[in-house]
């Protein structure tokens, strides 16, 4: 599965490559994370409750950066699993920021999923409303935090 969502933050890119490359910023904005620890250099670790359709679940789930170009680029590879392994999650992603002008910043995201077991059993229709429903969840938060913070 493939998502890929864009939109614009009223903040310089520099302010949105801060908040949005560190964890203990951006996790709150994630819908269902619950933490998140750094286990290593440029690696951490997430919990994430999700809901589809009838079941509700947790992951537990490692990211390891791949690349940054700061403030323009990044790339991070996630892999978890389910409470009792019933489904197993993998994803690439990556993020590019472009400066619009000094006060505005275009935000691209893709993600290439890969979900097998109990979950990736769902119909693709069901996941991509899922993933888009949990896209634009993040948009909202993100943009209040960084937009809100960038007033004061």
């Amino acid at each position: 599965m493939k998502i890929e969502k864009s939109f614009t933050v009223v903040a310089p890119r520099e302010n949105v490559w801060e908040f949005i490359t560190s964890p203990e910023s951006v996790a709150p904005c994630i819908p269902g994370c619950e933490q998140v620890e750094q286990v290593g250099p440029k690696k951490y670790r997430a919990g994430i409750k999700i809901k589809i359709g009838p079941i509700r679940t947790k992951f537990k789930v490692d990211i390891d950066v791949l690349e940054e170009r700061p403030p323009e680029f990044a790339s991070y590879q996630t892999q978890g699993v389910e409470g009792g392994k019933a489904s197993r999650i993998k994803a690439v992603s990556k993020l590019s920021l472009t400066e619009i002008d000094s006060a505005a910043t275009e935000v691209l995201y893709t993600s290439e999923i890969n979900l097998i077991g109990r979950l990736g059993k769902f119909s693709q229709g069901m996941m991509n409303k899922v993933a888009d429903s949990i896209g634009e969840d993040f948009i909202l938060a993100l943009r209040k935090e960084i937009e809100v913070a960038g007033e004061s």
